[in-house]
């Protein structure tokens, strides 16, 4: 087999009101504070957990995430607030099942409205309009898991050269 290393990084977009939310929250946060300083120490617990959940939510809320594929490895992880890194799935390629657009007949028994078979479902995908995700059926801890991705299309056609008859291009 060839020796390869392909690395791509997805930045999830972020939810429509995620800036409006992190302004209110300080917003309070300063009101709190200030009440805590002029009128009654009381409101300073409130104003400093609203600042920690600010922090937080401003970690939590920001996501990306990391495919590597090298080798017949194909290794995801998601990086919280750009900074900290978790693993979530180290998976061997030859437990493929099946790769294929969302739309494709070859992944329909297991789409979430219609399907026949429920797996447990990952979205590691942008959520951009623009962006065609694909869905990978596949092995892992043998449990059969359903991973949505945003894969390349070098991506895609190194897993078409070694495993021509489980993934679907179109």
């Amino acid at each position: 087999m060839y020796n390869y290393k392909i690395v791509e990084q997805v930045k999830r977009k972020q939810k429509p009101f995620a800036g409006v939310l992190r302004t209110v929250m300080i917003v309070f946060a300063v009101i709190l504070l200030l009440l805590g300083i002029t009128i009654s120490q009381g409101f300073m617990l409130p104003g400093f957990l609203l600042v920690v959940l600010y922090f937080l939510y401003n970690i939590f809320s920001r996501k990306e995430y990391e495919y590597v594929m090298e080798d017949n490895e194909l290794t995801i992880d998601v990086i919280f607030g750009g900074r900290y890194r978790r693993p979530v799935h180290q998976l061997d390629l030859a437990a493929i099942e099946v790769v294929a657009p969302n739309w494709h007949d070859a992944v329909a028994r297991y789409r979430k409205n219609g399907g026949s078979i429920k797996l447990p479902k990952y979205d590691y995908t942008s959520y951009e309009k623009d962006t065609p995700f694909y869905t990978m059926i596949i092995t892992e801890n043998r449990t059969k898991i359903k991973l949505l991705l945003d894969l390349t299309d070098e991506m895609l056609q190194v897993m078409k050269k070694n495993y021509p008859d489980k993934i679907h291009l179109s």
